[in-house]
Formats: C-alpha cells, structure tokens, sequence
C-alpha cells in the first residue's frame, strides 16, 4: 500500500524559504514519477516540480523556475521540495504525488497516489 507523508508547511514571510518532506511508503524511486503540486483556495490543482528516473529528470513549473527544487533521498525514500524566494501567491496546500511511471508529467490524474497536503502561507 503506497502511502505519501508531507510534513514542513507553515507560515513564512516574502523573501523566504522552506523546506517541505515527502516520506514514501509502498513505492520505490526508480519505478515512480514523483511531483508536487499545489492547490490555492478556489483555483484548480497546479503543478510545481515533478522528479524521475532516479533523481536524473526534473520539471518545474515556469511560476516557481529559478526559486524551487526537487530532489529525493533514496536511503530515507523521501522527496524534497526546497522552496526559496518565496511570494504570497505561493500561498497554497502542496501536495506530494506518484505515478508508477518513470516519465514526468504536469497533469495531476495522471498520478495515482497522493499524500493529505501541507499548508504552506507566505504574507507579504
């Protein structure tokens, strides 16, 4: 049973940075596509960074390139997303998923395992 746990969410001020944790269960790397996405109140479920083939191939969306990055810790099987430069319209729930493909993809039904979200508030 995969199973995905966020945890680093909080409250941080413009400018600054997080660090949020994806721990995996169930599932190893180097068979699974591993993303984030975020979802702000009242707006679809978007794509923020998605990790493959080992920690080889990486996509980031345009509004975070430059200020995110993915990477996985395979001895601990948990995902990163170091989230630096950080703007209000960040604020959102981010969200950890997989996908049992090694090919990244931006589209969230295409994964089929997601973890509760952590609330990641940015003020201005």
């Amino acid at each position: 049973q995969v199973q995905l746990l966020e945890s680093g969410g909080g409250l941080v001020q413009a400018g600054g940075s997080l660090r949020l944790s994806c721990a995996a269960s169930g599932l190893t790397f180097n068979t699974h596509t591993m993303g984030w996405f975020r979802q702000a109140p009242g707006k679809e479920r978007e794509f923020v960074a998605a990790i493959w083939w080992t920690d080889s191939y990486t996509n980031y969306a345009d509004s975070v390139k430059g200020r995110v990055t993915i990477s996985e810790d395979n001895a601990k099987n948990t995902v990163y997303l170091q989230m630096n430069s950080l703007k209000p319209e960040d604020t959102a729930v981010y969200y950890c998923a997989a996908r049992p493909y090694v090919l990244g993809s931006r589209v969230p039904s295409e994964y089929n395992y997601w973890g509760q979200g952590t609330q990641v508030t940015v003020s201005s």
